[in-house]
């Protein structure tokens, strides 16, 4: 008898835990997480529509958000120093450099006021820095 009840625990051990893990994982599928609509909306296990794949971002953009919290903790000339060494370092960066500069201006601008701000004007990138600066 002693073995029989063995047996039985050593069963109940390893089946309870599959049991228990597989009836909530079907009880979450089917709960309502919204008011009820005319059409249902259920939060299902395996949805077709969720991605779960971040979007990696382009290399401007990520230099671009870089240079505006560097001109937020330091100033805009620190800034434009290393916006230009960004793009003499890698050339595809160039091409966003006018664009770059602007959206630094602008923020130059909105952190500064207009005239000190254009105290930060530099020759980067031409003169974006400055018609950021400018623009309204």
């Amino acid at each position: 008898m002693n073995q029989a009840a063995r047996r039985i625990g050593r069963t109940l051990a390893l089946v309870l835990p599959v049991v228990l893990v597989l009836s909530g994982t079907l009880a979450v599928t089917r709960v309502p997480w919204a008011a009820p609509t005319a059409e249902s909306q259920v939060l299902t296990a395996s949805s077709d529509t969720a991605s779960t794949v971040a979007k990696a971002r382009a290399p401007h953009e990520v230099l671009r958000d870089k240079l505006l919290l560097e001109l937020q903790e330091k100033n805009p000339g620190v800034a434009l120093t290393h916006l230009q060494e960004a793009a003499d370092g890698r050339p595809s960066l160039a091409q966003h450099c006018m664009a770059i500069a602007r959206a630094l201006g602008e923020a130059a601008r909105k952190k500064y006021g207009e005239r000190k701000a254009q105290s930060f004007s530099r020759p980067v990138c031409d003169t974006a820095f400055a018609a950021g600066v400018q623009s309204h």
